[in-house]
């Protein structure tokens, strides 16, 4: 779960940030060197816990955006908070990034339109899923398809034993059965878990083929496009209420813009391991923002169910870095 040496991500990534604008590149000069002592060096220490906050700030914000999700849903339903997030973020990233419409192969528009596609159907399954199941169950269940497609990728034997870790807690979490949850929130989740690896596939080969952000503003906007018809049929004109557009508005900052940024300014300056391990924290930071905002408790089972995925998570992503490493 980490970025190459070229500003793009390779499969093993949650989440695929891509190159950085030269606005936030100047900004994150600027931090840098304000962060110096009178040599001109920084800190190790500084360097070190500045872009751990930014990593910690950016899953709060992803999860705490799903969480006003969820309060929004009342409104609009599952299917118009999709609508929502998907097309006022990619109004954001399409004002923001100015992406070149011009000079792009037949292939590269397949991938975007590819990505946008497994971007689109993610948060539909994910916020179906979040409609019917606490929301750190439903994130649980959800990073399920990194953590398979990291051990597909590694191909070690040291996997299976993350694999089975993971499953352990996927069964403590469902009550041996999924009798204590939804069935169908569930499968929704897992669903959304295999989306998320597709979307983790083709986030990387776009990186590849479009310069700095315009790979991630046209496939928000294949995304939007595709949610939009769902969106007006559940919610219809619920979805220009302005209090409406305006939660919506804070669930695509939240879930989509802010994230990226921070994840982006992060990666310039933490090594890759540690920005993996972070990254699979989301599951506990998502129960926390369940309980904090939607008042969803957690027994004691479900924590260690929780923290059995986790360590599965930050088990497999160790073990990949240390195969690519010499």
């Amino acid at each position: 779960m980490h970025r190459d040496g070229k500003g793009r991500f390779p499969v093993d990534s949650p989440r695929t940030p891509v190159a950085a604008e030269p606005e936030a590149a100047a900004a994150l000069a600027g931090a840098e060197s304000s962060g110096a002592d009178s040599s001109g060096a920084v800190p190790q220490g500084r360097r070190t816990l500045g872009p751990v906050a930014l990593v910690v700030a950016a899953g709060l914000s992803v999860q705490f955006g799903a969480a006003i999700a969820v309060l929004l849903m009342p409104r609009t339903g599952p299917l118009g908070v999709v609508t929502l997030r998907l097309v006022l973020a990619a109004v954001v990233l399409l004002i923001v990034c100015r992406p070149r419409l011009r000079g792009h192969s037949r292939a590269d528009w397949g991938t975007v339109v590819a990505f946008g596609t497994a971007m689109a159907a993610m948060n539909v399954l994910f916020y179906q899923a979040a409609d019917r199941i606490p929301l750190g169950a439903a994130v649980t269940f959800e990073v399920l398809g990194p953590l398979a497609l990291s051990v597909i990728v590694s191909r070690r034997p040291v996997n299976l034993v993350w694999a089975g870790l993971a499953l352990g807690g996927v069964l403590l979490l469902s009550g041996g059965g999924f009798d204590r949850l939804d069935p169908v929130g569930a499968a929704f989740a897992v669903s959304a878990g295999a989306m998320w690896a597709a979307y983790i596939v083709f986030s990387a080969r776009t990186g590849r083929r479009f310069p700095q952000a315009d790979g991630l503003a046209l496939a928000m906007a294949v995304g939007a496009v595709l949610s939009l018809p769902l969106g007006i049929a559940e919610a219809g004109g619920k979805l220009l209420v302005p209090s409406t557009i305006g939660l919506g508005l804070a669930v695509a900052l939240m879930s989509s813009v802010l994230p990226y940024t921070l994840e982006l300014l992060a990666l310039r300056r933490l090594p890759a391991p540690t920005f993996a391990v972070l990254m699979s924290l989301e599951p506990a930071i998502a129960a926390t923002a369940g309980f904090l905002v939607l008042h969803q408790a957690l027994s004691m089972i479900d924590a260690l169910a929780i923290a059995l995925v986790i360590a599965a998570s930050m088990g497999a992503v160790r073990t990949q870095v240390a195969r690519k490493s010499p």
